[in-house]
């Protein structure tokens, strides 16, 4: 968590010296008036999100939880975890709480990733509601169908990766 601090830190110090060499202390102002508009516009999603998670942090039993989308799971888990990413609308605000909650509770790198490619390739809310109406059917469904093994693929590999570079998990 820390070096997203520092090079989100590094980026802002980076842009806020930008905008004083176009501006000087108004574009700084600006710029950090529309950081919290965006703020205050994104809070209720996050607060909704983070008592989510606390919510299924409590009341989802853990062996439920390892059972489904547990490193042991296997492909069953890969699956599952792809398909439930898949048909759950929302966005990162709610989705990356919820996750880190089933991660304390036993879910296993594999599932959980297999789960957000699912969400990010594959979303029926998104497919539905955007992709199929504007971009046609053709394309569409190509582009969806085309990605549907990914998802698996995502979360087979990361599972590996993870427990061969952190072996202790």
């Amino acid at each position: 968590m820390y070096v997203s601090w520092i090079v989100l830190g590094a980026a802002i110090l980076v842009l806020a010296f930008i905008a004083y060499q176009k501006g000087g202390w108004l574009f700084i102002g600006n710029a950090l008036g529309q950081g919290g508009s965006l703020f205050l516009y994104v809070l209720p999603n996050l607060l909704l999100g983070f008592a989510l998670a606390g919510f299924l942090q409590v009341l989802l039993p853990s062996d439920l939880i390892a059972k489904y989308l547990g490193q042991e799971s296997g492909w069953k888990g890969l699956l599952f975890g792809a398909g439930v990413g898949c048909i759950t609308p929302g966005g990162p605000f709610t989705h990356f709480p919820i996750l880190a909650a089933f991660l304390t509770k036993g879910a296993g790198v594999g599932p959980v990733s297999a789960y957000i490619a699912a969400w990010a390739l594959l979303g029926l809310q998104r497919f539905f509601v955007w992709e199929l109406p504007i971009l046609g059917s053709h394309f569409a469904l190509v582009r969806f169908g085309s990605s549907l093994a990914f998802p698996i693929i995502i979360g087979w590999i990361a599972g590996q990766l993870y427990y061969r570079l952190f072996p202790s998990g």
